[in-house]
């Protein structure tokens, strides 16, 4: 009977550790960062870029990723390597992911190894919240929430190459959305500092964007490039 009595108890405090885990998993981001890339910055870079058989993307802002992130600055990876991305569950959705989250990667693939990474690192850490499909439905509902071209260019902001400050740039977006961007910059083959990707704060539902509790390292210049593609 004393031995039943241990091992219901033993039960008990398995059951206790593994809630508290589970709890603290689905406790362990608080924010997301909805990353935007302007393919033009992506592929004038030394690196270059390359399209798969679907041809070169639209001229517009591409989805890079919906990355969970903590109020620290901090962020959890690569957390679950036991549900690993399965491109059959999102079949409904490869129609739009190619537009909107299209792969400029070399060699030139079909786009299922970067969101199969995409997943395994960021959207496995927000499993708390959002299943694959979910994960990747709730990133292509943040875009068409802001279109990001059409902001700047009503501002008078267009990717032809030409310079423009980086208040400008932030005011444009902020107007459009209601919320302070952060803004990546990198640089050309010829070393000009320009417009490559667009950060804006998500909640932890993943339903509303809301403003940065922090903002990533790094700067741009006090003006920029707007490069064409």
């Amino acid at each position: 009977m004393r031995k039943q009595s241990n091992n219901i108890l033993l039960l008990i405090k398995f059951l206790s550790l593994h809630y508290l885990l589970v709890l603290s998993a689905a406790q362990d981001f608080d924010f997301f960062y909805f990353v935007q890339q302007w393919p033009g910055s992506y592929c004038d870079t030394n690196q270059g870029c390359c399209y798969p058989g679907t041809g070169k993307p639209a001229s517009d802002f591409g989805i890079h990723g919906l990355w969970p992130n903590r109020n620290d600055g901090s962020y959890p990876s690569n957390c679950d390597s036991s549900n690993p991305f399965d491109a059959s569950k999102i079949s409904d959705l490869m129609s739009q992911m190619k537009s909107e989250w299209p792969t400029l990667s070399c060699p030139s693939n079909d786009g299922l190894k970067f969101w199969g990474h995409e997943w395994d690192k960021h959207g496995t850490c927000s499993e708390s919240v959002l299943d694959q499909h979910s994960y990747f439905s709730t990133a292509l509902g943040l875009k068409t929430n802001i279109n990001l071209l059409q902001a700047l260019e009503n501002a008078g902001i267009h990717p032809d190459g030409s310079e423009y400050s980086l208040t400008s740039i932030k005011d444009a977006i902020k107007e459009a959305s209601g919320y302070t961007p952060w803004i990546q910059c990198n640089t050309d083959s010829s070393g000009n500092s320009q417009l490559y990707q667009v950060y804006l704060c998500v909640d932890s539902s993943g339903s509303s964007f809301v403003e940065c509790p922090v903002f990533p390292h790094g700067s741009c210049g006090a003006s920029i490039e707007f490069p064409s593609f």
